[in-house]
């Protein structure tokens, strides 16, 4: 997991479930925090308190004030907590990524950028692909909110860097230690679409058009001929 007792921000939390293949069916529900039920409410902070304190055996202050600006998103099953995790938008997020300022073609607008953390499956429900699944709605989820060409960062355990490559994340930087286990920030770019050219098309009409009227020359030519030797 990736266990980070000195800045759990932005960080991931993510257990080995991610490289499994069954896909859990459950429902998500996103709130903000002022939507979230005293029950809700409860749940998610026992499942913070269950996965980041109990599990690692890291003592740490998981409640901050940055709860109170975020999106959470929850995965139920049976209307029971299975998966939680946060979104926190771009004006929160502290996390910063440096490739958006080294990228030109990255606009300045978009160097602000939502992070996805606190994500957490319950023990009993690893390894059903619910990782996976908590990590796409939250992808989506960042994309509808705050634009689908602004980047979403992350702060990842470095064990987890194919997992998190496999949705399209980038590491960024070198390696830093939280809790004396190595980290990366990952950014998820847009995929840029490969445009066909309009010269292409231009200059494949043109030879078209050339090669039609050398066919027409050499057709009147032939006709010329046959009409030359009738006479």
């Amino acid at each position: 997991m990736v266990n980070d007792c000195l800045n759990r921000y932005n960080a991931p939390i993510l257990p080995p479930i991610a490289r499994s293949l069954p896909i859990m069916n459950c429902e998500f529900s996103l709130k903000t925090f002022d939507e979230l039920t005293s029950v809700d409410l409860y749940h998610i902070l026992k499942a913070r308190s269950q996965v980041f304190v109990v599990e690692q055996n890291c003592a740490y202050q998981d409640m901050d004030e940055v709860d109170f600006d975020c999106l959470h998103l929850i995965a139920h099953q049976n209307a029971a907590l299975v998966g939680y995790c946060r979104i926190i938008p771009p004006e929160f997020n502290k996390l910063k990524s440096n490739l958006s300022v080294a990228d030109p073609a990255i606009k300045t607008n978009h160097t602000a950028m939502p992070a996805i953390g606190r994500v957490l499956v319950l023990s009993e429900h690893r390894g059903d692909g619910l990782a996976r699944q908590m990590m796409n709605q939250a992808i989506a989820q960042c994309r509808k909110k705050y634009g689908k060409k602004r980047p979403i960062i992350i702060s990842a355990q470095v064990y987890l860097l194919s997992f998190y490559e496999s949705l399209g994340f980038v590491p960024e930087g070198e390696h830093y230690l939280e809790d004396n286990i190595e980290h990366v920030k990952m950014v998820l770019y847009v995929a840029k679409k490969n445009k066909v050219k309009k010269e292409s098309t231009d200059t494949a009409s043109t030879t078209t058009k050339v090669l039609s009227f050398l066919l027409f020359i050499m057709a009147a030519l032939f006709v010329l001929g046959l009409l030359y030797l009738m006479i």
